[in-house]
C-alpha cells in the first residue's frame, strides 16, 4: 500500500512565513490583520486617546498574538523624537544616588520614558562625553545630578531642543530648570541643634575644593555657624564625598588640640567614615564627640550609633526632576523653573551634650595610627 508524499512548502514560502512572525512582524502586517490603517496601529501603540476602545482592543489582540515589538530606533528616526531621558550622576557607589535614581526612573516610567544612566566618577571629561552621547541618541531631556558641569557643552542642550534639569549647579532659563536644595536651612538646623546641646567647638568636613556643591555647603555651614554659635569653627577639612575620604579627614581632625566636641559632615557617606575613625581612635560617639551627617541615606539609621543627619528627600527630588523636564519637553515655549527642595533634621543617637572634660584618646590595642 502506497501513500502519497506530503506536499512540502517551497523554501521561499517558509521563509516568508518566518519573516512575518515574532520580531520580524511589520506594522503593516498588524494593520492588515486588524483591518485598520498603519496610522491607527501607531496611535494604539503610542496610547493616543483618539482611538476607540473597540479598535484599541482589536489591534492589541493582534499585537499580542503576533508578538510584535515596535522598532524604537526606527520610530525615533521617522519622528525625530525619542522617549529617552539621560541621567548623569557623580558616583553610583554613593548610597545617596541609588535612591535618587529610583525616584527618577519611577517617575519617568509612569510617563512612558526610559532612563539612560551615566556615572561620571567626579570626572568632568566623562561628564562631557556622556552629554555628547546623549545628544547623538536623541534624548528628550537630561538630568544633571552632578557637580562636574561643562557650561559651554551644557548650553548646547537647549539649542538642540533638549530639556535640562540641574541639581544646584544651574540657573533656570529656556528649557532649563534647577533643583535648589536649601543647604542653608539644613545646616542651620544642625548647628542650632548642636548649640542647644552646648557645643561651641564644632568642625566641618566638606567636599573637594572647586566643586560647586562643596562650596555651597561650606559657605552655608560658615554662615550658620556665625549665626548660631559665633566665633570661628574648630576646623574646616576637605574630603572626597566618599566614606574613606571621611575617615582620612576625621583622622586629621582628631589630631587637633583642643579636639572639637562636634563635627558636621557634608554627606552621610563621609559621616560613616568619621564614625569609623572615631571608634578606631577609642572615642565614644556622642559621649566624646557628636557627629552630624547630611542626606539621611538608608545606612544612616543603621550606623553605630544611628546617625543624626539632615534629610534630603531623594525620591521626591527625583520625581520633581522628571516633572521639570517634562514641563519643558511638552511645552518648549515655557521657561524652566527654580524648584526649592526643603530639608529637615533627623535627630538620632550620634549627637549629645558637650562633654564636661575632653576625653583622652583611647586607641584600642593593635589599632592603626591615624592617616595623615
Amino acid at each position: 500500500m502506497s501513500t502519497a508524499p506530503k506536499q512540502m512548502q517551497p523554501p521561499r514560502a517558509r521563509s516568508r512565513k518566518r519573516a512575518r512572525t515574532g520580531a520580524h512582524v511589520r506594522l503593516a502586517d498588524i494593520a492588515a490583520e486588524a483591518g485598520v490603517s498603519t496610522a491607527t496601529v501607531s496611535r494604539v501603540l503610542n496610547d493616543a486617546a483618539t482611538v476607540s476602545q473597540e479598535i484599541r482592543e482589536k489591534v492589541l489582540r493582534v499585537v499580542r498574538r503576533r508578538k510584535y515589538y515596535p522598532n524604537a530606533h526606527a520610530r525615533t528616526l521617522a519622528s525625530g523624537r525619542s522617549n529617552l531621558i539621560g541621567l548623569v550622576m557623580s558616583d553610583i557607589s554613593n548610597p545617596f544616588f541609588p535612591e535618587l535614581v529610583k525616584g527618577i526612573e519611577t517617575a519617568a516610567y509612569e510617563q512612558g520614558y526610559e532612563v539612560i544612566l551615566a556615572d561620571t566618577n567626579y570626572d568632568a571629561h566623562r561628564m562631557a562625553s556622556y552629554v555628547r552621547r546623549f545628544i547623538e541618541r536623541g534624548v528628550r531631556g537630561v538630568a544633571l545630578m552632578t557637580s562636574e558641569v561643562d557650561g559651554e557643552l551644557v548650553d548646547e542642550l537647549p539649542r538642540r531642543n533638549v530639556s535640562v534639569v540641574f541639581l544646584d549647579t544651574g540657573r533656570a532659563g529656556p528649557r532649563v530648570s534647577n533643583l535648589a536644595v536649601d543647604y542653608g536651612a539644613g545646616l542651620a538646623d544642625a548647628l542650632r541643634h548642636l548649640a542647644e546641646l552646648g557645643h561651641h567647638s564644632i568642625a566641618f568636613i566638606g567636599g573637594p575644593a572647586g566643586i560647586p556643591s562643596s562650596e555651597v555647603r561650606r559657605r552655608a555651614f560658615e554662615a550658620s555657624f556665625h549665626r548660631y554659635v559665633g566665633g570661628v569653627p574648630a576646623g574646616v577639612y576637605e574630603a572626597d564625598f566618599r566614606t574613606e575620604g571621611g575617615r582620612v579627614a576625621a583622622a586629621r581632625m582628631l589630631q587637633a588640640r583642643p579636639r572639637p566636641t562636634a563635627v558636621v559632615v557634608a554627606n552621610d557617606a563621609m559621616a560613616l567614615g568619621v564614625l569609623r575613625e572615631c571608634h578606631a581612635a577609642g572615642l565614644s560617639v556622642p559621649r566624646d564627640i557628636s557627629v552630624v551627617g547630611y542626606d539621611d541615606i538608608a545606612l544612616a539609621a543603621l550606623a553605630e550609633p544611628p546617625l543624626t543627619t539632615v534629610m534630603l528627600p531623594r525620591q521626591a527630588l527625583g520625581r520633581k526632576a522628571v516633572e521639570a523636564l517634562l514641563a519643558t519637553i511638552n511645552h518648549p515655549e515655557q521657561l524652566g523653573v527654580e524648584i526649592p527642595i526643603p530639608t529637615s533634621l533627623i535627630v538620632r543617637e550620634s549627637t549629645g551634650p558637650v562633654p564636661k572634660t575632653p576625653a583622652p584618646e583611647r586607641r584600642p590595642a593593635g589599632a592603626r595610627a591615624p592617616a595623615g
